[in-house]
């Protein structure tokens, strides 16, 4: 299974360390999403935006491992998308963005310079 990762998942952010059994397959970037800044991690929600991800070939320990770090208390939900590497799935962020600090350019690594 394929998974798309567009935060602290990605490779030498805080969280890369969950995706070190991961097939890293290639970037891409999804249209008709919006990036938040949810403090240490962000989340996406759709949206008029474009977000910069990372595409994996994860096993389903790792999915599993995933799921739980990313679904518990319902703080996301996993969708299916379409990407060149094949269907993937992706963490949307399932709870109010209000007051939360839109990433503009839609790439977690550069939320510095959003600000």
């Amino acid at each position: 299974m394929r998974i798309i990762v567009y935060g602290s998942l990605r490779r030498k952010q805080g969280n890369s360390h969950w995706m070190t059994n991961a097939q890293w397959l290639g970037d891409h970037q999804i249209e008709g999403y919006e990036l938040y800044s949810l403090g240490h991690y962000p989340g996406i929600v759709r949206g008029e935006g474009q977000v910069y991800c990372e595409v994996y070939r994860v096993d389903a320990s790792t999915m599993a491992e995933l799921d739980a770090l990313r679904t518990k208390g319902g703080e996301y939900k996993r969708e299916l998308l379409q990407t060149p590497y094949g269907t993937a799935w992706i963490y949307v962020y399932q709870r109010s963005i209000d007051g939360r600090q839109r990433i503009d350019s839609g790439d977690w690594l550069q939320r510095d310079s959003d600000t």
